[in-house]
This record gives C-alpha cells, structure tokens and sequence, in this order.
C-alpha cells in the first residue's frame, strides 16, 4: 500500500478506530483522514457525499458503528438496526461515488448462526437462525458484508470484510448499561475490590465459551490485509482459542485483584453459547494475533484503572 495513501479512518475515537490509526501511524502512515461525529455525522448522506467529493480519499477503514452488549441490544434494537444500516450504506456507497477502490468493512462474529458447527468458518453465514438477543445489530452488519460484496460484483471495488471476533483493550465502553462482558466485569471487579465485596455478580450461568481478541490485533490484521492487496473476500479475525465465562471471570478477578466469591446469575440471559472462529484464511496467509489473554487483560485494567484514579483526582481537586 502506499504509504502517501489519504486513509480516511471512520470512527477514530472508538476502541477499534483509535487502535487503527495507533497502528498506523506507527508504521509511517501520515495521511491519516479523520472526523468527529460533529464535524461529519454518518448518518447524515448529504454530508457523507460531499465529505468523500471534497477529501479525494484512497482507502476507507468503517470503524464507526453503533455497539453495545446484550442489554444495549435487547433494549434498544431499532437505533442498532436503523444506525449501523445508515452508517454502512452513507459511507460505502459514497466511497464508491468518490471513486475510491479500497475499503475495510468491520463486522462481528455476531453475524454467524446462533447455533453452528464450531470453529465458526466463513462460509457459515446465513446457514442458520441468529442469536436473538442481538438480530437487529447482526442483520445490520450482514447488510454491510453483502454490499461489499455486491459492490465489488457490479463496480468492481475492492471491498473486504474482516469479521473479528469479541474485542477489548484500550478506549472499550465500560458503561455497564451498553458494554460488553469483558469490559463489564473489569468495572464491576475493580469497584467490587476498592468497596472491599465478599461477592461479584456475573450474568448467566457461566457456561458459554467465548474468543476475545486485544483491538491491537485487529488493528495489526488490517494493516496486513492492506499491504498483502487483498481485494476481496470475508475474513475472521480472532485467536483460535476460547474459555468460559467462568474462566475469564477468573482471570479479571486476578489480574484486578479481586478476592471475593463469583456469584452467577442464572435468570440473566447466556446469549450464543459458544463462538469461536476458524481462523484459518488469515493464518494460511501468514498472519496470526500475538497478544495473550492474561498480558492483554492485564495492560487493560491498568489503563483503565489509571483512568479512574484521573477521574477520582478531578472530581476531588
């Protein structure tokens, strides 16, 4: 790839778009494109055009979306359906308007049925029902992956999807309200210990298993899609390994420091129960993620803490 390439990064301030221009800047990528949600809103199409007939863009990274866990999804699942179809649609059709050839997609392993042969490989997209509890943002996201591929069928772009599997790391959501598990239980461990709990409450049973992936992974995976010129296809993006909710609750409460008993809430909902991807199309071209569990998780939580002792030091000062 040219590394004088105009990137326009859509969603920079996110966790998956702030990684992305990290990762890209540190390798010598300066023409990095970015806007805030008040400088260009992506819902808006009239201002998504003529931002793309203004900034003669090369490549598109779609970062930006509308995310959330179970509750987010489960509470409000109109604003995930009617958002992330707008954002995808306003940003991938005006790309090709402008002319540009290259484009990222980002998707979720959400897309994949709810129950499927496991490891979860590509080419079981829509061979089955969805996980209910998040249709609306999965439906979403598979409208994304098809109009890539469409575009590229009739246009002759060269548009790719990469399907990562659950993320965390620097700039995650840790709104109880609209965060993931990982995330979640950081928060909820970390306020357990300094309020010195004798229990944790964790949704479900504990029972499904789950693959997570440190956001400087994907952000590495990117990169190497760009420079190897892939021009199309779906890809998933993960670790190849997964554990139970249990277990990564146990990993947070030591990593956090958190001594107190996991208690399982089993009238909470489970969601999918066990998602982890083939990640075979990557790894066969040479890439493979680098980062452990335990080390990501541990870099994490020591951000996040030190962004709650900040906050602490300026409510009281």
């Amino acid at each position: 790839m040219d590394p004088h390439a105009r990137i326009f990064i859509a969603g920079h301030r996110g966790m998956v778009g702030s990684a992305l221009v990290r990762e890209l800047a540190a390798q010598g990528y300066r023409n990095l494109v970015t806007r805030t949600h008040d400088a260009l809103d992506l819902l808006d199409q009239r201002a998504v055009r003529a931002f793309f007939a203004d900034e003669h863009i090369d490549v598109v990274l779609l970062a930006a979306a509308r995310v959330g866990g179970i509750l987010a999804n489960s509470t409000k699942p109109a604003t995930f359906l009617f958002e992330n179809l707008a954002i995808e649609t306003n940003v991938i059709d005006s790309a090709y308007r402008a002319g540009v050839q290259r484009l990222v997609f980002f998707g979720s392993s959400c897309i994949y049925p709810k129950l499927c042969a496991q490891p979860i490989r590509e080419s079981y997209l829509l061979s089955a029902p969805l996980e209910p509890t998040n249709e609306p943002y999965a439906i979403a996201k598979i409208a994304g992956v098809k109009l890539c591929e469409a575009y590229n069928r009739q246009y002759g772009t060269h548009y790719v999807a990469l399907m990562p599997t659950n993320l965390y790391g620097p700039n995650d959501n840790y709104d109880l309200a609209g965060s993931h598990v990982l995330p979640a239980l950081i928060r909820k461990a970390h306020e357990a210990k300094l309020a010195q709990e004798a229990t944790l409450t964790v949704w479900g049973t504990g029972e499904p298993r789950r693959e997570f992936l440190h956001v400087d992974d994907l952000a590495a995976a990117t990169r190497f899609v760009l420079e190897h010129e892939v021009r199309d296809g779906v890809f998933n993006v993960g670790t190849g390994e997964d554990l139970t909710i249990r277990e990564l609750a146990q990993c947070i409460a030591g990593v956090v420091g958190f001594e107190g008993e996991l208690v399982f809430d089993r009238s909470k909902p489970d969601g999918t129960p066990r998602k982890l991807l083939d990640i075979s199309k990557l790894a066969d071209m040479g890439w493979r993620a680098t980062i452990g569990l335990t080390d990501g998780i541990r870099d994490t939580y020591a951000r996040y803490a030190a962004q709650q002792r900040e906050h602490d030091a300026a409510s009281n000062g």
